[in-house]
């Protein structure tokens, strides 16, 4: 299982990242993919049904591939898994998916990464009723602060979209939330995960070096390692 260091800039979540200095990525790989997950310095994985990508005719197969991945050392969580009112399956059928990678999260005992598009009521609810140990992760996250604390009442961690986040507007959802609940990313967008951190630090007046000790932080304690 590759960790990142303590100086590394974190890249909560990307996709196509490759080793490079000074960064730690964590690379999702969605189960419609022929990728595999590896050993590559600097880098960890996710596994998960995207509900994307997901349809009655493959279900079963990227299933077993979640269920087959979940367990290598390099894949640290299930993910992402989540719903999606605007792109996808309809909801039910995304629910069942849900909930069976919840499943395999808790028995592999490895944290949960969830994409959510205007289902939150359905996220809630599936938290309340399943009732996890393994922490879940909201990607992408670029809502507002009572839905945030929302999700952070629950027991959820925050990964801040990477457009939102370089944004002046973020300032202040920034601002409001605990800081050891946060993660930043760069869902494998163009921007550079320093020059994120760099627009974070200054608006949470912090410096860098102080940014990335918190996120470490973060980061062990999510992963609990």
């Amino acid at each position: 299982m590759n960790l990142p260091l303590a100086d590394d800039f974190i890249d909560i979540h990307n996709h196509g990242a490759s080793s490079a200095t000074g960064i730690f990525s964590v690379e999702n790989i969605t189960a419609d993919e022929e990728r595999v997950p590896d050993d590559s310095h600097g880098l960890a994985y996710t596994i998960g049904i995207h509900p994307w990508h997901v349809t009655v005719k493959n279900y079963n197969e990227q299933l077993k591939k979640v269920i087959l991945y979940s367990r290598h050392s390099n894949v640290i969580a299930l993910g992402e898994a989540g719903f999606d009112r605007l792109r996808g399956p309809e909801i039910n059928f995304q629910k069942e998916i849900f909930e069976k990678q919840v499943i395999i999260s808790e028995e592999v005992k490895k944290p949960l990464y969830i994409h959510c598009v205007k289902a939150w009521e359905e996220l809630l609810s599936a938290h309340k009723m399943l009732k996890p140990h393994m922490p879940w992760l909201v990607h992408g996250f670029r809502g507002k602060h009572e839905l945030a604390m929302q999700l952070i009442t629950r027991g959820m961690y925050i990964s801040l979209w990477f457009d939102f986040v370089m944004r002046p507007e973020s300032t202040q959802l920034l601002k409001s939330l605990p800081f050891n609940r946060i993660f930043l990313e760069t869902d494998g967008g163009d921007t550079k995960i320093s020059t994120i951190y760099e627009k974070v630090a200054t608006d949470l007046d912090l410096t860098v070096d102080q940014l990335k000790s918190q996120l470490y932080s973060n980061f062990r304690t999510f992963f609990g390692v």
